[in-house]
């Protein structure tokens, strides 16, 4: 039987994409200047949250100097200061910010994970990268027991999921991405939100406001709710 923390041995171990592997290490190595008195993480993340989550949150990957730096999905960057920001509104998390992993942050009712483990150069995994890291997201998933609303931040962990569905034998339409898309699946696979990805890309733009984002947890909140 699998557990949480057999799980955590083999994502952190795991070398199963040599262009992942040199590239975490080597940025790990050279560091960042703002950052040049970190001890990088460096190696694959593990997802972070509440193990009775009724919310997964599933995003890309490891940002290079985020949570590569930091040993902790959506901490240390933009985009984990805006998700945590959000999740805080909406009564998900004990505080506003993800600074490092020591910085007291707990959330209530949800898990973050990723579709990727390792930074990947430019943001980009491939598809082979992708397909050699859906086994750890399954056994995330096959350890959540309680989760009823799936949040898939960005187009490729849309995909991602997607893949894995049908991996495991789910009739998945193709899914069009679209910002605050809700799609249904039979009992008990949990309902699939879409946002687009809190990156600062999208945020500094205008295309994610926090409106925008506080809006599809108020979502998952009425989802999550009426399939209790």
């Amino acid at each position: 039987m699998d557990t949480w923390d057999a799980l955590q041995h083999d994502i952190v171990t795991c070398r199963a994409c040599p262009r992942l592997v040199a590239y975490r290490e080597e940025v790990a190595r050279t560091r960042k200047r703002a950052y040049r008195d970190w001890e990088y993480w460096g190696r694959p993340l593990p997802g972070f949250g509440d193990p009775q989550a009724w919310l997964l949150v599933v995003g890309l990957a490891p940002a290079a100097h985020g949570a590569n730096r930091t040993g902790r999905m959506f901490t240390g960057d933009g985009s984990g200061a805006t998700l945590t920001a959000a999740l805080y509104r909406a009564g998900l998390a004990n505080q506003p910010t993800s600074d490092h992993r020591d910085d007291g942050l707990e959330l209530r009712g949800v898990f973050e994970t990723a579709v990727v483990r390792c930074a990947p150069p430019e943001n980009r995994p491939t598809r082979q990268e992708i397909e050699n890291c859906l086994p750890f997201l399954a056994r995330e998933m096959a350890l959540l027991l309680n989760v009823r609303v799936v949040l898939a931040l960005g187009q490729i962990a849309l995909e991602g999921y997607r893949t894995l569905l049908r991996q495991h034998g789910v009739d998945v339409p193709l899914i069009p991405f679209r910002h605050g898309a809700v799609v249904s699946f039979p009992p008990p696979l949990p309902t699939l939100l879409v946002s687009y990805h809190p990156s600062r890309q999208n945020t500094q733009t205008g295309r994610l406001t926090p409106q925008m984002l506080d809006k599809v947890l108020q979502a998952a909140h009425m989802i999550g709710k009426r399939e209790k």
